[in-house]
């Protein structure tokens, strides 16, 4: 293997790297270069796997051949991340063994870095213990708080998205609770397919026949004279999944920019609710070596923000 820092260097994937995707893996080689660097240096061919160009998404495979040409790094560039944002992403630790680790994201920081973003949880975790593997198992959007789950090995990553694939997604329980517009009562299955697409340069969702299907089983919590508190269970895993079934059922959440009311977000607003209510509040893991062979139940409670929010609204 090439070392020398002024040629690119050749990287054959051993058993701890195989599965993840390439994108992942060189930040992890690239320590310092931005995300937005490492997609320039995939799309221009200059990443090579197997002598073969690579998208970002391509997981990688035992004994792939990877070229990573030599990044200069500009330190000015490099973002260190302010101390008490590592500390707040600490102090939100729900559970941890030697196999996983699971935070109360907090709302308005991004679970990683990049589209304009120079960090997010994983990175400011990374910056925390550097010589810790640690890996996103799944995503929650910025705004979105609650349970988020951290793998601390390969094995244990693998075996989380082997939970997460739709056909074994039983085994996994992924619960939501979301303050929405209007009076729901009861419980509503949303199947209907979600297509992405770009509005002003931001990604978004809309209900569309050529869709992927997605499905959300919305369930009744409490019912105020203008919203209703919610649980969710989601079967899939689309982006902006929930809060654009909320928007088909007719009853958006509150404080959503993207897909909510702009009149209920002001009355919303007005009582103290500056974020989007959407928080991921359980998550239920099946016996295994990660759960030290017991099925576990992790609870991520509400914000006070939110919660005051909710004893201000009148029943």
């Amino acid at each position: 293997m090439k070392s020398d820092s002024q040629s690119a260097r050749i990287v054959q994937i051993d058993a701890n790297h195989a599965g993840q995707r390439i994108d992942n893996f060189l930040m992890g080689q690239l320590k310092g270069v931005p995300r937005s660097h490492i997609y320039q240096l995939l799309r221009s061919g200059q990443v090579r796997v197997n002598s073969g160009r690579k998208k970002p998404l391509y997981k990688l495979k035992l004994d792939d051949l990877v070229r990573i040409p030599p990044a200069r790094i500009n330190e000015h560039e490099t973002t260190s991340i302010p101390d008490a944002v590592i500390e707040l992403i600490r102090a939100s630790t729900l559970f941890e063994n030697d196999h996983l680790l699971v935070i109360n994201k907090p709302s308005g920081i991004a679970v990683h870095g990049g589209s304009g973003l120079a960090y997010g949880v994983i990175e400011a975790l990374k910056q925390q213990q550097p010589e810790q593997f640690l890996e996103l198992a799944h995503r929650l959007d910025r705004d979105t708080s609650g349970c988020l789950i951290i793998a601390k090995n390969r094995n244990i990553l693998t075996w989380l998205h082997d939970l997460l694939r739709e056909d074994t997604r039983s085994d996994l329980g992924k619960y939501y609770l979301a303050l929405v517009a209007g009076q729901w009562a009861g419980t509503s299955t949303i199947n209907v397919p979600l297509q992405k697409y770009k509005r002003g340069g931001e990604h978004m969702v809309e209900v569309h026949k050529e869709g992927q299907h997605a499905i959300s089983h919305f369930e009744t919590r409490k019912i105020f004279q203008q919203a209703t508190l919610v649980e969710i269970k989601i079967d899939t895993g689309r982006t902006h999944q929930i809060r654009a079934h909320a928007l088909h059922a007719g009853h958006p959440i509150a404080g959503d920019k993207k897909y909510g009311d702009d009149s209920f977000n002001k009355s919303m607003k007005q009582i103290g609710l500056k974020r989007l209510f959407l928080h991921a509040v359980r998550i239920e893991l099946p016996a295994s070596a990660a759960t030290n062979n017991k099925a576990i139940t992790i609870e991520a409670p509400l914000s006070s923000e939110l919660q005051n929010v909710l004893d201000k609204l009148e029943p």
